[in-house]
Parts: structure tokens; sequence; C-alpha cells
């Protein structure tokens, strides 16, 4: 059975990955360090979560704690085309990504200039607020804990 907003109840989130259903949008607070294998369990669980949602949901991701990323530019490469094909039937979404230091901001940047010009609206900010503000939720609830 699906939730009138948001993805099923039966689908199973990581442990760094939250859904604010007062506002359809699921955060994204990874620590530690982010490698291929763990990007691929968040693309694949995002993935679920948008076929099976009713409706479309906006993405917070507070990249403020990854400790480093194990990345090769060919897979973010790979991975950012992946992300922009598999949405394009999709309405659009709003992506908010929270960088606090330039090796995240590298790959975020990436990922925005890949996924242009597609429904994945993707943005990079420096401040939590800021990113509230254009995803149009109070920047307390960006704080719910995974």
């Amino acid at each position: 059975m699906r939730t009138k907003r948001g993805p099923a109840p039966k689908l199973k989130l990581l442990p760094w990955i939250a859904f604010q259903h007062d506002h359809h949008l699921m955060v994204f607070r990874p620590r530690g360090v982010m490698d291929e294998t763990r990007v691929e369990e968040t693309v694949a669980v995002l993935e679920e979560a948008e076929k099976q949602s009713n409706e479309p949901f906006n993405r917070y991701s507070d990249l403020s704690k990854i400790d480093a990323f194990d990345l090769r530019f060919q897979f973010i490469f790979r991975i950012s085309l992946h992300r922009r094909l598999f949405y394009a039937k999709f309405p659009p979404v709003k992506s908010a990504f929270y960088v606090t230091n330039p090796a995240t901001a590298r790959v975020v940047r990436t990922h925005v200039l890949l996924t242009d010009h597609s429904p994945l609206r993707a943005r990079m900010f420096r401040e939590a607020t800021l990113a509230a503000n254009w995803l149009g939720v109070p920047v307390e609830d960006l704080e719910i804990a995974p």
C-alpha cells in the first residue's frame, strides 16, 4: 500500500536517510567516507522511493560530516548521467546539497553540471539556511536525524 505522500512504507531507508513527510523531503546525512558502494546504495534507495512515490519529493543532502570521498571521476560522471537519464520521465524536483569543504564542493559541482537541463534541479549551498529557503522549508526541518 502506498502512502498519500512520499515513498511506500515498505521502503527500507539506509541509516543516513530520513523522509520528512510534512515537507515531502528526503534528507541525506551521510558521515565518514563516501565510497562508490555507499553512493550506489543511496542511489538504489532513492530510485526505489521515486518509483514507489505517488508524488515527486525534493531532496536535501547535508554533506558537512563527510570526512572524505573515495570516488573516481569516471564514477561521478557515470552516476550523475545515470541519475539524469533515470529521472528524465519524472516531474521536476529540487535537490539541495549543503557543503562545507572544497573537496566536497568539487564532487557536487560536477553532479550539478551533469544534471543541468533535466528535471533534477540540483544546487549547491554553503549555508543550510539558504538551502532551506530554496527548498521552501524551515531550516529546523533539515535537521531531522536519519
